[in-house]
């Protein structure tokens, strides 16, 4: 079953970041799942990854993310699992440096 507890939020509540189609490989580890995926969709509060994992809906990843030159590490819940497709995660508080580079990177 695909969970995706962001059905019932408005659309402005799930969009709080404005995404950007950023595709780059990300390497991720928590819970039974460790690989690399590419980003569907990037930004500040989270990201969707294409992966063929089973990632289960709860789990807490560590996602090691390329921007330029610099590699951000942030820790993220899964919020929707769809194996085959896409997975989507919501980060926890990331760092101020962290957030500047993502800004940087996100703004070009």
């Amino acid at each position: 079953m695909v969970e995706d507890p962001e059905e019932d939020l408005s659309r402005d509540e799930r969009r709080q970041f404005d995404r950007s189609r950023l595709i780059v490989d990300v390497y991720y580890d928590g819970g039974d799942a460790t690989g690399v995926a590419s980003t569907k969709d990037l930004s500040l509060g989270g990201l969707c990854m294409s992966t063929q994992a089973n990632i289960p809906v709860g789990t807490t990843l560590t996602v090691r993310i390329p921007v330029g030159i610099e590699r951000i590490v942030v820790k993220g819940d899964v919020v929707y699992s769809n194996p085959g497709r896409g997975v989507g995660v919501r980060f926890h508080r990331m760092s101020e440096d962290a957030r500047k580079i993502m800004e940087r990177e996100l703004m070009e």
